[in-house]
């Protein structure tokens, strides 16, 4: 114990120094790249509505050891690309190893193209694709009033742009002539230039554009492109630093689309687990004599998540409304999130391990899988805050969401060992000491809790995802609202098998039984070594007699 102790006091303060370091997330995106090498870098993925509008300012792109204009134009830029639902785009999973910039993009394919050309100095748009909308070289759409939300993340920004949201010098956008149909018979890309500043050796920019039908909406996303390759020179490629500002508005929030419900949902789902809470404290008053303290702990954790959820709430609340959150309610809900997720899965093994119900000690495997389970799931906390309070265009924002994914799923995989293993000691019990009865009852219910695990397991991370990728833009909310439910059905679950009750199976184990690991215990002790205890049972009669016998 006195090593899980150590082993918390230590993840507590790693979290301590995540949350030192770390930004708090928000959808006035400000994005800094040093010496990044990357071929595709992910800025960002928004569901946009109906009058909703995105504002991309590049304040510096500058490489130091490169001159950009050895680039061709058709080796640096962005790429804009629409879809319908989370999944990958048809347009950017062909070819993978190929340049998305030097490939022409169909006709049906809904994508933008920004290739750079450092040498004119402008930028070259390309809209493919029916339902793209305009893009253009002011500051931002719409009189959204972005000078006060920018200069919280960047004071660079402050100035060049004023209160009715357009720039103060917007350079003139230059429209090509329309293109005659080349030789397949379709109509070629429309195209239209924006203006490419230089400032010493950094580049910038600044472009936005608005959805004004229907048609437009979906969940666009935005990449850059460094195609560079020189195969005859030493250097085949450039490091290159980066500075973006992205803002992003949906009509009434900065929320995506599909995060617009999320404030509500959360808070009513924090109502229904503390509903949960309160109504598993009566049973608990109630039945107070079968009381154990795993029950006092079930408790707990329910009132915890409610309490996360509230902080969560609260957090996508000031998200929607100014575009950034409070720090001070970010770092509580993080705590409160990093509580609940040990809880849970504390809570989960040590009901597994049959603790206070078929056992008052913990046996040296029990043991070793609490080893395992708390800093694998402070470590997966650990990552998710990392994740949520850095940019997505980070090259850290990948590797810590391999790292979120994998050890959560060890986590999962880890919390079943105790479960298996109080399967097998039952299956053996039952067989050998008499009360086959009261053994194959509890078996039962350690197999039904075994299968509730799993299929929770299963749903949360397999099915749950699986859904939040094939439903439209507008409807990603239901992965949480469905994560959140079946957390709340499992709870209630666990709740039920294992309520305080006079005729739950493991109360009658621990009225009629004395525990079969306190042989082991006993046993191991120096001075009892060789020592077997006997349990006998008169008839008509409610007092056990122990007989120790030596082994010779």
């Amino acid at each position: 114990m006195a090593a899980m102790r150590t082993s918390a006091v230590r993840s507590w303060s790693l979290l301590q120094w995540v949350l030192l370091l770390t930004t708090v997330r928000c959808r006035i995106h400000h994005l800094i790249l040093k010496d990044d090498v990357r071929q595709k870098v992910h800025l960002n993925t928004f569901g946009f509505f109906k009058n909703g509008n995105m504002s991309v300012e590049m304040t510096s792109l500058i490489s130091k050891d490169f001159d950009f204009k050895l680039v061709e134009n058709t080796a640096l830029g962005l790429s804009l690309d629409r879809s319908k639902n989370d999944g990958f785009s048809s347009y950017l999973e062909d070819e993978i190893d190929f340049c998305f910039l030097k490939k022409k993009p169909s006709a049906d394919t809904p994508v933008t193209l920004f290739l750079f050309d450092f040498k004119t100095q402008r930028i070259t748009v390309t809209t493919s694709g029916s339902n793209q909308p305009s893009v253009s070289d002011a500051g931002i759409t719409r009189g959204l009033p972005l000078k006060v939300k920018v200069s919280k993340t960047n004071a660079n920004t402050q100035g060049k742009l004023n209160m009715n949201g357009t720039a103060d010098h917007p350079d003139e956008v230059q429209k090509d002539k329309p293109k005659s149909p080349d030789n397949t018979g379709e109509p070629k890309a429309a195209r239209k230039t924006i203006s490419l500043r230089k400032n010493n050796a950094s580049y910038s920019f600044m472009f936005s554009f608005t959805i004004n039908t229907d048609e437009e909406q979906g969940l666009y996303s935005l990449y850059f492109h460094n195609c560079y390759s020189n195969k005859t020179a030493s250097l085949r490629s450039f490091k290159f630093d980066m500075d973006i500002t992205i803002v992003e508005y949906n009509p009434g929030s900065y929320l995506s689309a599909g995060e617009i419900p999320l404030p509500k949902l959360y808070i009513s789902m924090a109502f229904f687990f503390f509903l949960a809470g309160v109504i598993w404290v009566y049973i608990l008053r109630k039945r107070s004599n079968d009381v154990f303290k795993i029950h006092w702990l079930m408790g707990a954790l329910a009132f915890t998540k409610s309490l996360s959820l509230v902080f969560h709430a609260i957090d996508y609340h000031f998200i929607s409304t100014q575009g950034y959150p409070i720090e001070g309610w970010a770092v509580v809900y993080y705590i409160t999130h990093l509580l609940k997720g040990a809880l849970l899965f504390i809570t989960i093994a040590l009901i597994g391990t049959g603790w206070a119900f078929v056992k008052h000690i913990l046996s040296d495997k029990d043991k070793k899988i609490f080893m395992i389970v708390i800093p694998l799931q402070v470590l997966a906390n650990v990552a998710y805050i990392i994740i949520e309070s850095t940019e997505e265009g980070t090259t850290e924002y990948g590797l810590w969401k391999e790292i979120l994914f994998l050890v959560d799923l060890l986590c999962c995989g880890a919390i079943l060992f105790p479960v298996v293993w109080s399967i097998r000691h039952l299956q053996e019990a039952s067989a050998t000491d008499g009360k086959a009865a009261i053994n194959l009852a509890k078996l039962m219910l350690f197999r039904h809790y075994y299968v509730m695990i799993v299929c929770y397991i299963y749903f949360t991370r397999i099915i749950a995802i699986l859904i939040k990728i094939i439903v439209p833009f507008q409807w990603k909310w239901l992965y949480q609202f469905l994560d959140e439910l079946a957390t709340l059905v499992f709870f209630c679950l666990t709740g039920y098998k294992f309520r305080p009750a006079s005729d739950n199976p493991y109360l009658q184990l621990s009225q009629n039984e004395e525990d079969v690991e306190m042989d082991e215990v006993v046993t191991t002790i120096g001075m009892m070594e060789g020592i077997k205890k006997v349990n006998q049972s008169s008839n008509g009669s409610t007092e056990q007699r122990a007989e120790l016998e030596r082994v010779a």
